[in-house]
């Protein structure tokens, strides 16, 4: 019988992605963790019992979630020929530091098109640093209809934990959750730590992560598992108090005061708080409310831990930064996401009525 982690990185290519012989697969890496790489490196080689061509890079990191990935990167999804055109009309560098204008984006996307049957057929993405908030991602999945799945910060534990999760029950609970946020306008979350944050979702579709990567152009996490949506900017207000950083405990919280949907203030005794002024100083853009996440996996068990945390059924999650790859209209290097356990979610709609959904994390019935 084989072992739970050879049989779910197998899932991956079986049941995620339901991977044919004939495509052609990239999976890459960063060098920032050995684990990931280790891990990378195993799911490549599985990969070549379901495929003829399957490629691995590996490259150096980028520093930050949401960045976008090195030339080599391209050429190997795009193919030569794109990626030859687009550095002889000088529009790569642009579109690596999101500092493109939009007719010179609209080139390299035809570009792009032009030569999409070179592209590649489906993307495992398993860096470090996340690469879903990227024009490299949104061009594979929208221009070329590549299947990406995104797995930053992954580690072994997940093949035996979040991974083995009830497909079929949490895409119904998932789907529930959408449709019941949907018909909201606005939504409100609190919780016991002292979060109260209001936004809109007015004009802005409710998305879902289910883990099925099967269409064309599919995008989804892997550990999967949220319902997700890019709130009305300017529309975001109150207080956002941290307790996790995406990957360890914080000693003290954070607090995060929000006006007309930007962070204006993050104050803590915490040394996290350097690295988050820092950020938000680089750029207006990075101050952003980007995302409102719920997370509907309930095998997600982890805090530290930013990919399976934001998964934890029970759970929402917000992020700061680029929001411009599901819906918004924020372009910037940096994505980041921060949980909030034990949210109450109340559903405003369009009448006035307010409507709890969830209360202290726990899913209320209808």
């Amino acid at each position: 019988m084989k072992d739970q982690i050879s049989s779910a990185i197998e899932n991956i290519f079986k049941i995620n992605l339901d991977l044919k012989k004939s495509e052609r697969v990239l999976v890459f890496t960063d060098n920032k963790n050995r684990n990931i790489g280790k891990i990378a490196k195993t799911v490549a080689e599985t990969g070549k019992n379901f495929t003829f061509s399957i490629k691995y890079l590996e490259f150096k990191p980028t520093g930050c979630h949401g960045m976008e990935p090195p030339e080599e990167l391209w050429e190997q999804a795009f193919g030569t020929d794109a990626y030859r055109t687009l550095k002889q009309k000088r529009l790569l560098r642009p579109l690596i530091s999101k500092k493109i204008s939009k007719d010179k984006l609209k080139e390299a996307e035809r570009i792009i098109k032009e030569n999409r049957n070179k592209a590649i057929d489906v993307v495992i993405a398993l860096s470090y640093y996340s690469t879903s908030h990227t024009r490299f991602r949104d061009f594979l999945n929208r221009l070329c209809g590549t299947r990406y799945a995104s797995m930053p910060l992954f580690d072994e534990e997940m093949l035996k934990g979040p991974m083995t999760v009830n497909c079929e029950k949490m895409l119904e609970r998932t789907k529930t959750i959408a449709k019941s946020v949907s018909e909201s306008e606005n939504i409100k979350i609190e919780s016991p730590n002292g979060t109260s944050v209001t936004l809109s979702k007015t004009g802005r579709e409710v998305k879902v992560d289910t883990g099925v990567i099967t269409k064309p152009g599919a995008f989804g996490n892997l550990p999967a598992g949220e319902v997700y949506l890019a709130p009305l900017e300017g529309t975001a207000r109150g207080r956002l108090v941290l307790e996790w950083a995406p990957t360890r405990k914080l000693k003290r919280p954070v607090i995060l005061q929000i006006e007309k949907g930007l962070v204006k203030t993050a104050e803590g005794k915490e040394k996290y708080v350097e690295f988050l002024l820092k950020k938000l100083s680089e750029k207006r853009e990075n101050r952003n409310i980007a995302e409102l996440g719920i997370g509907t996996n309930d095998t997600a068990c982890r805090p530290d831990n930013i990919l399976e945390s934001e998964k934890i059924f029970g759970t929402i999650h917000i992020a700061l930064g680029d929001n411009s790859s599901f819906g918004g209209k924020v372009r910037t290097s940096f994505h980041q996401d921060f949980v909030v356990f034990e949210p109450t979610i109340t559903l405003i709609y369009k009448s006035g009525l307010e409507k709890e959904m969830m209360k202290k994390g726990r899913l209320l019935k209808n």
